[in-house]
């Protein structure tokens, strides 16, 4: 059983299927991941999704399981089963009591997340086992040392039920990793070309996921209103904007200085309409990919010593607007969250020493009025 890469007919955009040890799609989960596609879901994430539910049919295949006929205990012993080891999971090897878990707790999560989804959408054409995995309350209901409480906007929901999880696993909260100045200097000054040191100061400088970069034309950058608009578009090279809206992000004059000499000193007169292409490999000119930019980074990791990834220069732009004292409101439209949550969740991860530097700001540990 296998993941395999595929290109919706009549064009050239990329999905994921899933083919059995047949070699054929499976069915069910090929009905679900081709309805993702048509509701422009990222491939990377129905890539994801396809996996999820790889492991999800080689743990029903099994234990001759059929997928309409499982209960809440089957999906309990697929938790217990993604703790073990690949090599485990078949029952030929034991494992030890002290042996880590393979899977984390958010990875497992993520799986069950995807299973649910899978479900949810065959209980339109009347597959139950959705009911297993997601159930419905009243809104609002929420008990604590028994006490009734309404949670905050409760109102807006109006009596609307929510959804709530069976089962998932309680996961430490993960702080995205942040790079400091000094490490975001020593990358750029370890890029030997401009357009390399472009890429890594347009993430630093706007927030851009790599993809966002990736696609990006040149009318997506204004150099006199200092601008860089993302817009989500179908790329030659698969880069893809993740969410679904344009969005424009203010950028600094250096950065637009970066771009103007990058033009002027290494694009020159190349005809393509993509900022990022291959200039000093063949075929010249084609948008640059993301083979290339992770060969990139593995070279100047090897160069400076910092162990750094693309998405970290997301994180290091949000985490420093926040020490700023831009407002959460602000990074999420900077960042294109669709929901403030998501920002919160990622970000709402101020150090003792970010607490005391706002506080020492607003003067309350100098010229107090009370001496303590």
């Amino acid at each position: 059983m296998r993941v395999q890469r595929v290109l919706v007919p009549g064009s050239m955009v990329e999905s994921w299927t899933l083919l059995g040890d047949d070699l054929r799609a499976v069915g069910p989960v090929e009905s679900f991941l081709v309805y993702l596609a048509a509701i422009e879901r990222s491939p990377n994430t129905v890539k994801a999704y396809a996996h999820d539910l790889k492991d999800w049919w080689v743990y029903l295949d099994g234990r001759g399981l059929h997928w309409q006929r499982v209960d809440l205990e089957a999906v309990a012993g697929f938790v217990a089963w993604l703790w073990l080891p690949p090599a485990a999971r078949s029952g030929a090897l034991a494992v030890l009591p002290t042996v880590e878990h393979h899977c984390t707790a958010a990875s497992v999560n993520r799986k069950l997340a995807a299973v649910s989804a899978f479900y949810e959408f065959h209980a339109r054409s009347g597959v139950v086992v959705a009911d297993l995995l997601i159930s419905m309350r009243p809104a609002g209901h929420h008990r604590t040392a028994g006490t009734s409480y309404k949670p905050f906007l409760q109102h807006i929901a109006a009596g609307k039920p929510e959804r709530t999880k069976i089962i998932k696993l309680k996961t430490g909260r993960k702080r995205p990793r942040v790079l400091t100045a000094v490490q975001a200097q020593t990358i750029l000054d370890a890029c030997g070309h401009l357009r390399d040191r472009l890429l890594f100061a347009l993430m630093l400088d706007t927030g851009v996921r790599i993809g966002e970069a990736l696609g990006l034309r040149h009318d997506d950058i204004a150099i006199a209103e200092k601008q860089v608009t993302v817009v989500p578009r179908h790329n030659d090279n698969r880069a893809r904007a993740k969410a679904g809206r344009t969005r424009i992000i203010p950028a600094s004059a250096e950065l637009m200085r970066l771009y103007s000499d990058y033009l002027h000193r290494e694009y020159g007169a190349l005809d393509s309409d993509y900022v990022f292409v291959n200039l000093f490999a063949e075929p010249q000119g084609r948008p640059w990919g993301y083979p290339a930019v992770y060969d990139l980074v593995k070279r100047l990791r090897k160069v400076t010593g910092i162990g750094f990834e693309p998405h970290q220069y997301r994180h290091t732009y949000a985490t420093w607007l926040l020490r700023r004292g831009a407002g959460m409101e602000n990074v999420k439209e900077l960042l294109g969250h669709a929901s403030i949550s998501t920002t919160i969740d990622t970000y709402g991860h101020l150090t003792v020493e970010d607490a005391r530097r706002t506080l020492e700001a607003a003067g309350w540990f100098t010229g107090r009025e009370v001496r303590l």
